[in-house]
């Protein structure tokens, strides 16, 4: 996964007045999140119970930002409407969708300086890539098939609520570069 210094100058980029520079920053981060995963997903896709189960993978790129950043990359881009987060995870997030097929979730903490994983991953690493998110057509046996096939383990032991009404689960995935990126698997009602 791409350092956060990397990151920090397209994720400014975010909020300029210039629509064309918005959308040449969101490009390179979703890239760079998608290009993380690539290595891994080309395995699970080679499995075919589980390539069936992920269809044709649409990924989103999960960026966390400070809340004052949050506030004004949504502006910025015309207030697009916030996720229905689950009370007991401390985030809030919105969906960016950029010609091309770029996708970002931009992601912040309700409290910073809070436990919650936004929190935690905004003191640790800074502004940058925390996720990136996977459709699937059933979370539950994609996270059997996971701990079976690949031996790993999910973050919780049972898939749980996301945003917006979806069921999901998170692994900690090591990339060859010696790394480890979080892959969100996302299961839409």
């Amino acid at each position: 996964m791409a350092d956060s210094a990397d990151i920090a100058p397209l994720i400014r980029c975010l909020y300029d007045s210039d629509p064309q520079k918005r959308g040449l920053a969101a490009a390179a981060i979703f890239e760079q999140g998608a290009k993380a995963i690539q290595p891994v997903t080309q395995g699970w896709l080679a499995f075919p119970p589980l390539a069936k189960l992920l269809g044709t993978p649409k990924a989103t790129v999960g960026v966390a930002v400070e809340p004052a950043i949050f506030e004004q990359i949504r502006a910025t881009n015309g207030s697009p409407r916030l996720a229905e987060v689950p009370p007991d995870q401390d985030a809030r997030e919105f969906e960016l969708e950029f010609p091309g097929g770029g996708r970002l979730g931009i992601l912040t903490t309700r409290q910073p300086g809070g436990d919650g994983a936004i929190a935690k991953y905004l003191r640790k690493f800074g502004e940058g890539i925390q996720q990136v998110e996977i459709n699937v057509n059933d979370v539950d046996r994609a996270t059997e098939l996971l701990r079976a096939q690949f031996a790993l383990q999910p973050i919780y032991p049972t898939t749980r609520a996301g945003a917006d009404g979806t069921r999901v689960n998170f692994f900690l995935v090591p990339v060859p570069d010696g790394k480890k990126v979080l892959i969100e698997l996302v299961e839409k009602r």
